[in-house]
């Protein structure tokens, strides 16, 4: 694991990827550790990125990216993605510390131009979806082309045109209503039962993570009053000839075997 401080850590990172950052729980947006991927391995699809990304949907979609990168490369480090996008200092501080470690070991060398590597990924997605659209201009040229002699064949058989629209709209009118209900597509039913599902999935999630994290700072309170006691004993109280007491042993083991009602079992 690193050893940077969160000082040194964010210079690295405004350093490298351009990006200003003043908090390390800003790292919790995910586009961070794309830009120091792509710095890495140069193909990192920056233009699908949310650079603005201000809701935790879009820091989830960033994180998507940042993880097909991590299965291309083999990268087997897990991506805590529900931890990381409540941006948290204690979450994104070691997951930041650990893509650093990656990137000492991986970086090719060389200087890395951030924002002119968001530029170019932006403009060739741009000119991307400038070809996609041309097909379809060359479509509406060519209607507009033939619309005029179809105008005139119309005007031609106007008689015939009455009297098709009038048998047509009888024969609407007569069969259309009892069919005009459509009922929902399979795909549709499918639809909805996926996006249950992973809604489930979700809340379960977050469930766990609010699980572990209640149990991560119960023991963790445990260890500082114990280390508030034993401060307290060596350094304001320090006994004469350096013997710990029984009454303080008593104490510990109390706040070690204290449930989280304050109740303590007896042996």
């Amino acid at each position: 694991m690193s050893s940077e401080s969160r000082t040194e850590l964010l210079a690295w990172l405004n350093d490298l990827s351009k990006l200003n950052y003043t908090k390390i729980e800003q790292c919790g947006k995910g586009v961070a550790h794309c830009v120091i991927m792509d710095s890495i391995f140069r193909d990192v699809p920056l233009a699908k990125c949310k650079f603005d990304a201000k809701h935790e949907y879009e820091f989830v979609g960033n994180f998507k990216i940042l993880q097909a990168v991590f299965d291309k490369h083999k990268i087997d480090n897990d991506i805590p993605v529900e931890r990381l996008v409540k941006c948290r200092f204690q979450d994104n501080i070691e997951f930041l510390q650990m893509v650093k470690k990656y990137w000492d070991q991986h970086y090719p060398g060389g200087p890395y131009d951030a924002a002119a590597r968001r530029s170019h990924a932006i403009s060739t997605d741009a000119k991307r979806a400038g070809v996609r659209s041309r097909p379809s201009q060359t479509r509406r040229t060519q209607e507009k082309a033939e619309e005029t002699p179809r105008k005139s064949a119309a005007r031609s058989s106007t008689t015939a045109a009455r009297t098709s629209a009038t048998s047509t709209a009888a024969a609407a009118s007569g069969a259309g209503v009892p069919g005009s209900t459509r009922k929902p597509s399979a795909s549709a039913d499918a639809d909805r039962d996926q996006l249950v599902a992973v809604t489930k999935d979700r809340d379960r999630c977050r469930n766990l993570a609010a699980d572990l994290a209640k149990e991560r700072d119960f023991y963790f309170n445990k260890l500082r009053e114990i280390e508030i006691i034993v401060q307290r004993v060596t350094e304001d109280e320090p006994p004469e000839d350096g013997a710990v007491g029984i009454e303080l042993l008593k104490t510990i083991q109390d706040v070690m075997y204290r449930a989280e009602d304050g109740t303590i079992p007896q042996c």
